[in-house]
């Protein structure tokens, strides 16, 4: 392609509402243009890096037989309601985009397809004998994000591959799911990209085990926690760890303390001369259910510690039948005006205590009239604590479970791993901390749709059992933006090169000196013939402006056909390190053609 003949306008300067690197670098560079909040145009360029991504998840998916397929879009409630996800995407989380027909029905554009296959697998798998089956497709996605930003990494429209695949058992599954670790490790290995695997939460997809793949990058969204030995990561949302040690408490007589002014552990602390690890923290949580119940919950976790909101709400959500629900539409911590609506007296916030009594709750009949107590294991094992003394301005010293303070029944996993803690499979490692951009997400779904929608299948004894499903998606579209948050420098992007829009660029300086130009033309034909993709830039600009739009838009090797051809020789410049050197026009071919191998292979 002809830069003069492309769709090609780039800005010397940052747009005003683009917030990360990669953002600013794609709009500056004429890769993508916005057209509404959080919706982008793919330009030219923009298209070809997603196309090379398409590719490569192509061969990799269909490397292991699984069959590309595509979905409607555009989905029917009940699908979703069958499942009981419709209010859990519509309102719970709201990243729905929801509408109703001229006919009075209701649809919904789709953020993924968990439904739509299994009606289609409900539908036409019969027997065991057509399992295992893998389906995908790549295609537009929707989400109602509220606060569209960053670009390509959070919008309201995006490319994605799915896939979802159907198993006779859980040990197909695996096999399956396996499977898929591998195919996406290759993926974003071959796209040239430094990733990590990580153990993650399922969220609103639900199931059992999951694993993210992280694009590592500093604007990364997510906090990866891992050790060096290579044997733990995971997201932050899903990490376990061991905490720090307790402090033994130096009270040992339980007394009511006059504490005046110490609404924060750092307050009590200073003012009574102990560690954090000596107190229980008693933090107050408010959630509504499907089906308008309100149920504030009292989480108890050791001072040092901070509660985990996505361990939290899984908790809350397996107690949901007991309520009469299915699952959970909002968790937060109340604010003045929410708990005006259920409090029948003021709290003493800051100085809660474990057992604060039931009948500060109002008797509304949309408010469940019982706090729901949760302990985190960090608290479980405390002696001679200090907690609030439910009463502003007091704490008490020297508590003890089931002496002053009835232990609650449900224990639980809800605390946050951080950074420095110790690790579980080995407490000589030490977690560490990273940023990373989730570009793949793979699951293990066992039953749980199938089950709700009667996706079921015939095994060999005859039998109707229920079909076993695996889901695992990859962000095209965000995979590609993510490459240049990890790749990039102060003059513009810097692609690898399997997915690079263009291989090389073959540069004119002066477009009216006859040799330059019959030099770079017949070099840029001879190139796209021999395979290797190229640009010819021949517009009439000033070098220095074609110079800096090469390194913008980061196309690996330039090629400039200045004075270095009076020797029979071009200079080509390699984007990623900015090494120069002269090479004869004759084994311009055959040079690059070896890099590009080497570089699409991980050899150089």
């Amino acid at each position: 392609m002809r830069l003069s003949q492309m769709l090609f306008v780039t800005l010397r300067d940052d747009p005003a509402d683009a917030e990360i690197p990669s953002h600013k670098l794609l709009l500056r560079a004429g890769y993508i243009r916005r057209i509404g909040s959080g919706i982008y145009a793919y330009l030219p360029l923009m298209w070809r890096v997603l196309q090379k991504v398409s590719q490569i998840v192509r061969e990799e998916m269909n490397a292991t037989g699984a069959q590309e397929c595509l979905l409607p879009q555009l989905q029917p409630a009940d699908l979703w309601k069958e499942s009981g996800r419709w209010d859990t995407y519509t309102k719970a989380e709201g990243i729905m985009f929801s509408l109703i027909d001229r006919r009075e029905q209701e649809l919904g554009l789709g953020p993924t397809h968990e439904e739509v296959i299994t009606a289609i697998a409900r539908d036409m798998i019969r027997s065991y004998r057509q399992l295992p089956l893998h389906l995908y497709q790549i295609q537009t996605k929707f989400r109602d994000e509220i606060r569209p930003r960053f670009g390509l990494m959070r919008g309201r429209e995006f490319i994605m591959k799915d896939g979802y695949s159907f198993h006779a058992d859980e040990a197909s599954l695996k096999e399956t799911y396996q499977d898929m670790y591998k195919a996406y490790s290759n993926i974003l290995r071959r796209s040239g990209l430094a990733f990590r695997a990580v153990e993650a939460d399922s969220g609103a997809i639900g199931g059992s085990g999951s694993t993210e793949f992280m694009i590592l990058a500093e604007a990364g969204e997510d906090e990866v926690l891992y050790t060096e030995d290579g044997k733990y990561a995971a997201n932050v949302e899903k990490a376990v760890s061991l905490p720090i040690d307790i402090q033994a408490s130096r009270f040992t007589t339980y007394e009511k303390r006059d504490t005046p002014g110490t609404e924060t552990i750092e307050k009590v602390c200073q003012l009574l001369n102990c560690s954090p690890t000596q107190l229980v923290k008693n933090v107050l949580y408010q959630t509504v259910y499907d089906n308008g119940i309100t149920v504030l919950v009292l989480v108890s976790i050791r001072g040092d510690q901070e509660v985990n909101e996505v361990k939290l709400q899984n908790e809350l959500t397996k107690l949901a039948s007991e309520y009469g629900a299915k699952t959970i539409i909002s968790l937060n911590v109340p604010n003045l005006e929410a708990k005006l609506a259920w409090t029948a007296k003021s709290l003493p916030l800051g100085y809660i205590a474990p057992d604060i009594a039931d009948e500060y709750i109002t008797g509304d009949k949309k408010i469940h009239p019982k706090f729901l107590r949760l302990v985190d294991q960090t608290a479980v094992d405390l002696k001679n604590f200090i907690t609030g003394a439910n009463e502003a301005g007091y704490h008490v010293v020297g508590a003890n479970w089931e002496e002053q303070f009835k232990l609650p029944n449900s224990i639980v996993d809800i605390r946050k791993a951080r950074s420095g803690d110790r690790a579980i499979h080995n407490p000589e490692q030490t977690l560490a901390s990273t940023r990373g951009i989730e570009a793949g997400h793979i699951f293990q779904l066992g039953t749980k749709y199938s089950q709700a929608m009667g996706a079921t299948y015939t095994n060999e004894q005859g039998e109707e059992k229920p079909l076993f499903m695996g889901c695992f998606g990859v962000g095209v579209s965000r995979l590609a933006q993510a490459a240049v948050e990890q790749s990039y420098d102060k003059d513009g992007i810097i692609w690898p090169v399997a997915i690079a829009p263009y291989h090389a660029i073959v540069t004119i300086p002066n477009i009216k000196d006859v040799n330059q130009v019959e030099i770079a033309q017949k070099l840029y034909t001879e190139l796209n013939q021999a395979g290797i993709e190229t640009l010819l830039d021949d517009r009439d600009e000033r070098a220095g402006v074609k110079f800096k739009d090469a390194d913008l838009i980061g196309i690996p090797y330039r090629i400039v056909t200045g004075r270095a051809i009076a020797n029979g020789k071009v200079e080509v410049v390699e984007r990623a390190t900015r090494k120069s050197q002269e090479i004869l026009i004759d084994e311009v071919i055959t040079t690059l053609h070896k890099w590009i191998t080497e570089a699409i292979e991980g050899k150089k």
